[in-house]
């Protein structure tokens, strides 16, 4: 393969991998509000209620599994919520009645909630933990952008013609790959007392391909040690017979870290990024 010019390689990075179900994962956010749906619709009886403390404490004593739906009415995933005022800190649970009835009124009347719905500033308790769903959805954002980088790297495996699990597999460990193929990888293992995990592993009737990926849309400190520690990787890998480190990445979060990019670039020659993916770079390493 011809040497490759790291400025000419770097200037096709993109900005973004974002896919449409990126931005907000619907389908878990309408499955998370039906879940508490009936409990929501209970409490809707209390928008715009003239005495909503004490109508709010006869739902409870009669329908004690709304005290589950209140966390999510201030945008919080946790069953407990912890409270410190002047009389100290006080742990409020809210999967099932753990307390006193009169517990969760204070709750609902300092935390706000009681003014929220009495005046009107709302009009659907549903219709709002859509939105609250949809807002705490976002924070999910960092996890599916790590994955759309393994999958993008995986649909263009799968289209160079390998098959999962016959001769590419999916997250596996370096204890895994030497046991699999008989293969000493204790360079790569600091003599078996470091256990690193590959995003995908392709075997061919040759050799061994170990590939990590990753996209980083922003810069951070992470870049650096991810540059440094895949350098160390590509070096040791090269101790290896029939054994290749291939590293996929892209982002225009590298342009903070270029330097360190470059060095790595400059050792491990089968480094690559999305352009390189798309011209099926694919069929031409894994042989």
């Amino acid at each position: 393969m011809a040497k490759r010019n790291f400025i000419d390689w770097f200037r096709t990075f993109r900005p973004s991998i974002a896919t449409f179900s990126y931005y907000a994962d619907f389908p878990k956010i309408f499955s998370n509000v039906d879940a508490i749906k009936i409990e929501l619709n209970i409490l809707n009886s209390l928008i715009g209620s003239k005495n909503i403390k004490q109508e709010f404490e006869s739902i409870l004593a009669k329908y004690p599994s709304v005290v589950k739906c209140i966390p999510v009415l201030l945008a919080v995933r946790s069953t407990e919520i912890s409270i410190s005022d002047e009389n100290g800190m006080f742990v409020y649970a809210f999967n099932g009645m753990m307390h006193d009835i009169p517990v969760y009124s204070r709750f609902m009347d300092k935390s706000g909630l009681f003014d929220l719905m009495q005046n009107h500033l709302i009009s659907n308790l549903v219709d709002y933990v859509t939105g609250v769903e949809t807002g705490l959805d976002s924070n999910g954002r960092k996890n599916r952008g790590g994955h759309l980088m393994e999958d993008l790297v995986e649909l263009y495996i799968k289209k160079a013609g390998f098959v999962k699990d016959k001769n590419y597999f999916k997250e596996m460990y370096i204890s895994d790959i030497a046991k699999k193929w008989n293969v000493d990888l204790s360079a790569i293992s600091n003599q078996g007392k470091m256990e690193k995990r590959f995003d995908y592993v392709v075997k061919t009737e040759k050799k061994i391909y170990a590939i990590e990926t990753n996209f980083y849309g922003s810069g951070g400190s992470k870049l650096n040690e991810t540059a440094r520690s895949y350098k160390t990787i590509a070096n040791e890998a090269k101790t290896i017979p029939d054994f290749e480190f291939v590293w996929f990445t892209d982002g225009f979060g590298w342009a903070s870290a270029r330097n360190n990019l470059e060095e790595t670039f400059d050792v491990l020659e089968h480094v690559y990024c999305i352009s390189d993916m798309e011209n099926e770079i694919m069929k031409e390493i894994f042989r």
